[in-house]
């Protein structure tokens, strides 16, 4: 039940803020603000680094984003150019 009452503290607020995440980057400096010459990278590995360099590493970050430290990478879950719910993927792992 502990644990069913901590995911749903997470789950509901972040499915708030289910709007497109490049919204919010594009206003810094447009495309350039998270991609190399405003272009997706092919394996979106400078995308990754630009999350981390803006926000610190899941480590940093703490919470459920520590627990997936090594594991996953910051799109796995945050698809930028879509609204989406960065939880809806859980189900596929829990």
């Amino acid at each position: 039940m502990k644990k069913l009452i901590a995911l749903l503290a997470f789950c509901l607020p972040m499915s708030l803020l289910a709007a497109p995440i490049a919204d919010t980057h594009t206003e810094m400096a447009g495309c350039e603000s998270c991609h190399e010459g405003g272009t997706p990278s092919s394996d979106l590995a400078h995308e990754n680094q630009t999350c981390i360099d803006c926000h610190g590493d899941l480590n940093a970050l703490g919470g459920v984003h520590a627990d997936h430290a090594g594991m996953m990478e910051c799109t796995d879950c945050h698809i930028t150019h879509e609204e989406h719910d960065a939880n809806s993927g859980c189900e596929s792992c829990h």
